[in-house]
């Protein structure tokens, strides 16, 4: 992992609301509005959402969130890493963490919803590498050209993320 810090965070902070205002925004440049599935600062304030941050000497440099869906199920929601802190690994350590906060909850799978466009290649490219496959839609998620499904079992033994 990247030096920094991973922990549970307030997504109503300042640096916080700024970071997911530019997912958004990146969202919404990127996806139509009915594919728009990011979730805004209150959305991440359900209890069912547990909302991260990864933090270096104070400075926020990457989000993400796991949204419980039911006991065995959760989803990755709101992960985004801010542009100047892209390529060293804090995308991929917030993956990780998030896998293994899962596990921990004795969860079996993790499922997420990204983009289907090239915008969205180099996300598509971080989860497969974290073991997660494509799947067809889950929870509220209808199928969509716009829109990738990926899930990852974690009792599975030929996944790639093994939870530590």
């Amino acid at each position: 992992m990247p030096e920094g810090t991973i922990s549970i965070d307030d997504p109503r902070a300042e640096d916080v609301r700024g970071l997911l205002e530019r997912h958004l925004a990146f969202a919404n440049v990127h996806s139509p509005p009915e594919d728009v599935h990011a979730f805004a600062v209150d959305a991440l304030l359900d209890p069912a959402v547990t909302f991260f941050s990864f933090r270096l000497t104070g400075q926020l440099l990457g989000v993400a969130a796991l949204k419980q869906l039911d006991e065995h199920h959760a989803e990755v929601k709101s992960m985004h890493t801010a542009q100047e802190a892209r390529g060293r690994g804090i995308g991929r350590a917030m993956v990780d963490h998030l896998i293994r906060v899962a596990h921990n909850r004795g969860l079996r799978r993790v499922s997420l919803e990204t983009g289907s466009m090239s915008a969205f290649a180099p996300a598509r490219r971080l989860y497969a590498s974290a073991g997660f496959r494509p799947c067809g839609p889950f929870g509220d998620y209808a199928p969509s050209p716009n829109s990738t499904y990926m899930t990852l079992l974690l009792n599975d033994p030929y996944s790639a993320a093994r939870p530590g």
